[in-house]
């Protein structure tokens, strides 16, 4: 029987954790979107977005500003480093809520949401378009995320014990304290330039805003069709038989082509380029680490 994971709070994860594996995997791409919007729809996250950010003017660029960072808390050669310059950031966001309520993006049960969804974002991508998560590989991913998420530095108060616990508070939060606001209800509205200007200047603005169209609206489907049931039907989203038909059949198509790729395939480039690092670490005498296959 393997011995359950123990958390080892300010100890980066390394290359042996399967969340180096899970949270690599090109099929996150597909569930980045759902991620996004249940973190915005966290009253005090939704307000911090509209009062200190620049993500409205150009939504996909902060995407690729952000993403990679967030992964470097996991992947980075001096992880304690990055999650330092993460939590960082967040110092200075903080104000008034609509309801006249204070907020601050540190705040322990913020902070930790936002947390939160990059956990169930795994989950989800292997639930929809991978083959599912053991029992087992749920605990042991859930308790590596602590381990990941103490490395911020932040009250681990509102961490729930283990991955049932986990399962009460996503629901609990999802239940009643995520909103069906202006950014929720915006991204729903059909639109055209919603992912803002070309990432990279030799890109023309037409070709960019033609194929950035084309995958927001796919985005949008998707978010659409992996919410959990019980909060797209509170916010009132449609979705048939037909488009559940459809998105089993998407599931299937990359599950049998991407997904049978060997895992090392699957993997974002960063995270690639942190294996080879930690190989090359490994057989210099360095610290251990898992060599990729």
């Amino acid at each position: 029987m393997v011995a359950a994971f123990v958390p080892e709070p300010g100890v980066p994860l390394g290359p042996d954790s399967l969340t180096w594996r899970t949270l690599g995997d090109l099929r996150l791409l597909l569930v980045g979107m759902r991620a996004g919007l249940l973190q915005t729809m966290h009253p005090a996250i939704e307000k911090g977005v509209r009062d200190h950010s620049d993500y409205f003017a150009g939504p996909f660029n902060r995407i690729l500003r952000s993403v990679p960072q967030i992964a470097g808390v996991v992947y980075d050669e001096d992880r304690l480093a990055t999650a330092a310059k993460v939590r960082d950031y967040h110092r200075s966001i903080q104000g008034r809520l609509d309801t006249g309520e204070r907020y601050h993006a540190l705040e322990p049960e913020t902070f930790y949401w936002a947390h939160a969804t990059f956990f169930e974002a795994q989950l989800a991508a292997m639930d929809f378009f991978g083959r599912g998560t053991s029992e087992a590989d749920k605990e042991r991913l859930y308790q590596e995320s602590v381990q990941w998420y103490s490395l911020y530095g932040v009250s681990l108060r509102p961490v729930p014990e283990d991955y049932a616990a986990f399962v009460d508070y996503w629901d609990l939060t999802c239940d009643e304290v995520l909103e069906h606001n202006r950014f929720s209800r915006g991204t729903f509205r059909p639109r055209k330039g919603a992912f803002g200007p070309p990432p990279v200047r030799w890109l023309p603005a037409p070709l960019w805003r033609a194929v950035s169209d084309l995958l927001y609206r796919g985005g949008v489907w998707l978010v659409r069709g992996t919410l959990p049931p019980r909060l797209r039907e509170r916010m009132g989203l449609s979705w048939s038989d037909r488009d559940e038909r459809r998105l089993r059949a998407v599931g299937f198509l990359v599950r049998n082509t991407f997904g049978r790729l060997p895992w090392w395939l699957r993997l974002a480039p960063q995270v690639r380029a942190a294996y080879r690092r930690e190989a090359g670490r490994a057989s210099q005498g360095g610290p251990g680490a898992c060599a990729p296959p």
